[in-house]
């Protein structure tokens, strides 16, 4: 394998150049863009905002870096993505510098490619969320402070641990510098290493921590009296150690999640896995066990929160890389057949995985059915869908035999048409996901309705739903009816005036539809128009898809 394929080439179109495909997500993606875009118009880089209410739950680094591809690029899906993409290749990079000074470059290459075609982080860093950049910036830091203390001749490495951390505590607050902290301190103590711990502390370092995320946290309480209390009181202890957030799952909701985002090359390690070699093909004890500590110390850590989503544990997936690229490096060099039951299972998961794709890829358009009076029920299946799956199809076809097959027949380059496989199948992904997902989590399928439906001089309400995409895709601001969920407390702090204007319970728009001659609004599922229908004898569905209702309120007595 070639350094510049593994970390340029493949990893800039599969993380950069195809960020444009899949339009922006409700509510996660767009609420970031919604609020770097705010940024650029309002001028306040400070305290952000999103439809004008105070939203203090994040910081905003990842918001300013938005804001700024913005500028550069203008308001789009590729430009909304950029900044998180760049830091999916940024951990690629970090991999395979993590290799080549555990071992060799080669293994670093090979970590690096494995951390490519996880389809974990290939998702996650093609969204405009938080957890790819604190990622980064998180392993980062764990990285620095290793070296930091594995040649304290360099100075400048406690400074850019520091650096780091900051970067991480304005992607996503304390979690940024507490688990560097405590993995490394874990790590020390493991190893024996007690006189070591002092060493973390820098004060030069400490003084660039200050630097970087003081400045922001005096003015944002300069700004909002309450900043400090609702930060790290409201958004990091109780977050943790409540449920008031509703983020529960079972103390299990990790390991799918593990098992899944390894997916296509975990199938793979079972070829590649040689028991009887296990030890020769892993790092060096201490090296091991600071991946070790790693891993266990972020998976543990959000198995016994109490607020849990499957994005957080994204940390882990670069030691895992590391694992297993050292694994399938020592299989290239000396590989050998899986044998008995080892050979049956990896047969059965290779067809098992090809059924799942093939599954995920032909149920969207049976799923996204209709029913036309005149044939029935019918089932959209298009030319252009077929365009869209093949490569899919041919990638997961070919995986369950090709690379054994080239393997055994050349005595190399099994590794190298794996990895150039799942990589075409990933790609091939995003287009009949996009066919899917689009109509029905993307507020981008109704921009054109309502540009052509919707007077500019008139509001549109958004009714028991609030996506934020119909802001920032239409560049209006539309009023919400009861679902305010994580605005509620910005919304507390506005002007009666405009609160009262913008954020409506059920009953004042019942009342505001049966007081004014019309009224525009959207809704979603099938049940929520019917509650309409319900209260307004005179209503008209101006545009929808099956999952979007535009609408048409009139009041008869005004006519």
């Amino acid at each position: 394998m070639k350094k510049k394929y593994i970390l340029f080439i493949i990893p800039f179109l599969l993380y950069v150049a195809l960020l444009g495909v899949l339009p922006q997500m409700e509510p996660d993606e767009v609420r970031y863009s919604l609020i770097a875009a705010a940024m650029n118009e309002t001028g306040n880089y400070v305290t952000p905002q999103i439809k004008n209410t105070i939203y203090l739950e994040k910081p905003p680094l990842v918001s300013w870096a938005t804001a700024a591809s913005f500028k550069i690029f203008g308001e789009n899906d590729f430009s909304a993505r950029l900044f998180s993409g760049l830091c999916a290749w940024g951990c690629i990079l970090l991999v395979f510098w993590i290799g080549r000074r555990f071992r060799d470059e080669k293994t670093g290459l090979y970590a690096a490619a494995v951390l490519t075609i996880s389809v974990f982080p290939f998702m996650l860093g093609r969204i405009n969320i938080l957890d790819m950049p604190l990622t980064l910036f998180l392993c980062l830091a764990i990285w620095l402070g290793y070296l930091s203390l594995a040649d304290e001749k360099k100075r400048w490495l406690a400074c850019g641990f520091y650096f780091a951390c900051a970067l991480a505590f304005l992607t996503k607050g304390i979690v940024g510098v507490v688990f560097p902290f405590a993995i490394l301190v874990i790590w020390l103590i493991r190893e024996g290493r007690w006189r070591s711990l002092p060493r973390l502390i820098s004060p030069a370092g400490i003084l660039i921590f200050l630097a970087v995320v003081c400045p922001w946290l005096y003015l944002a309480q300069k700004e909002n009296p309450d900043f400090l209390w609702f930060f790290f009181v409201r958004e990091h202890f109780l977050r943790f150690t409540t449920q008031m957030h509703g983020k529960t799952e079972p103390f299990y909701y990790f390991l799918p999640v593990l098992i899944g985002g390894t997916l296509p090359w975990s199938v793979f390690l079972i070829r590649a896995w040689q028991p009887a070699k296990w030890k020769e093909r892993l790092f060096r004890k201490e090296e091991n066990r600071f991946l070790a500590v790693w891993f266990l110390f972020v998976f543990l850590f959000y198995t016994v929160s109490s607020s849990k989503l499957a994005t957080y544990i994204a940390p882990v997936f670069l030691p895992l890389a590391l694992f297993a690229g050292n694994i399938f490096r020592g299989h290239e060099e000396a590989p050998s057949e899986p044998a008995g039951k080892r050979e049956v299972f990896y047969r059965l998961l290779l067809w098992g995985q090809f059924l799942v794709i093939a599954a995920a890829v032909i149920l969207p358009p049976v799923l996204k059915q209709y029913h036309d009076p005149s044939r029935g029920l019918v089932i959209m299946i298009s030319n252009a869908w077929w365009i869209c799956v093949l490569p899919v199809f041919l990638a997961a076809g070919l995986l369950t035999f090709l690379p054994d097959w080239i393997g055994r027949r050349k005595g190399a380059g099994w590794f190298s048409t794996m990895y150039l496989l799942c990589c075409l199948l990933l790609a091939g992904l995003l287009f009949p996901l996009n066919d899917f997902l689009s109509p029905y989590r993307s507020a981008l399928t109704a921009k054109e309705a309502i540009a052509r439906h919707i007077p500019p001089d008139r509001l549109l309400y958004q009714y028991r739903v609030n996506f934020y995409g119909i802001d920032f895709y239409n560049k209006i601001r539309t009023p919400i009816v009861e679902d305010f969920g994580e605005l509620g407390d910005g919304i507390m702090k506005m002007p009666e005036a405009e609160r009262k204007a913008y954020f409506l319970s059920t009953q004042e728009f019942f009342e505001k539809g049966r007081r004014e001659k019309e009224i525009y609004c959207i809704t979603q599922h099938a049940e929520r128009l019917k509650e309409l229908q319900a209260q307004f004898a005179r209503m008209e569905v101006l545009w929808e898809n099956g999952a979007f209702y535009l609408l048409r309120i009139h009041n008869q007595a005004k006519d």
